[in-house]
């Protein structure tokens, strides 16, 4: 997907005619037209594809997904009651710009919440949950060595849901996924701007702790995890707040 965006005389990012482009891609089996539309623009949100502050119209991502409007209002109501979007007008919302404060806010919660998550779920952890974890650890690793930062993004969080996921109650995984949302825009045209970008392998920290059944050395692997790239974005939040 390729944004075209146009500067208003406010300074305001806004929307072009056709502003987005996503990869092609087809309904599930089963799944509603309103499904799609949600589906697709919360995967679009959340690896970053909109940037921060841009507003878009209904009929430009109807226009985008190839759908009517109806599926997309009811998308964008919902996106909005996720706090991925902001709501103009009943026609048009907007992609939240980043404060310093917020973003302090939402990388707190994010430790909070998921170590607790990955402690609930170790207990239920399987060897094939564990094979299926390395496996995305590996396709993880991948996209990273070839600097793609919205697959880097997608992989990432494929890694931590899985692993929330294997919790019998996965009650926290809708949070955790909440505040993605919320960080998915911000977080990649920052990576994408940066020249140098240090990443450890908090994930291979994290599958050991996994597999020597320790929850603490697992929560310190998730919050180093969660905390490696703290410092690079808060330099980069306050330096768009500047």
């Amino acid at each position: 997907m390729i944004a075209t965006v146009k500067t208003s005389s406010g300074g305001k990012k806004e929307i072009a005619d056709v502003a987005l482009r996503l990869a092609p891609a087809r309904r599930r089996s089963g799944e509603t037209v309103q499904e799609f539309a949600f589906r697709r623009l919360r995967h679009a949100i959340m690896t970053g594809r909109f940037p921060p502050g841009l507003a878009v119209t209904i009929r430009g991502l109807a226009a985008l997904l190839g759908v009517s409007a109806m599926p997309v209002r009811e998308a964008m109501r919902r996106l909005v009651a996720e706090r991925a979007l902001d709501l103009l007008d009943n026609r048009r919302v907007r992609v939240p710009e980043m404060t310093p404060a917020r973003f302090e806010a939402l990388f707190s919660a994010r430790i909070l919440l998921e170590c607790e998550a990955a402690r609930q779920a170790l207990p239920h952890i399987t060897n094939a949950s564990l094979a299926e974890l390395r496996r995305l650890d590996a396709a993880a690793d991948e996209v990273f060595a070839k600097g793609d930062v919205e697959r880097t993004i997608e992989a990432n969080f494929a890694f931590h849901r899985h692993l929330y996921s294997q919790a019998p109650s996965d009650a926290l995984t809708p949070l955790i996924e909440s505040i993605w949302l919320q960080i998915g825009p911000f977080m990649r045209a920052a990576l994408k701007g940066a020249t140098v970008y240090n990443r450890a392998d908090r994930h291979a920290e994290a599958l050991t702790a996994i597999a020597d059944r320790d929850p603490a050395a697992l929560a310190r692997a998730i919050e180093a995890d969660v905390r490696d790239g703290i410092g690079h974005l808060t330099l980069a939040v306050r330096q768009e707040a500047a």
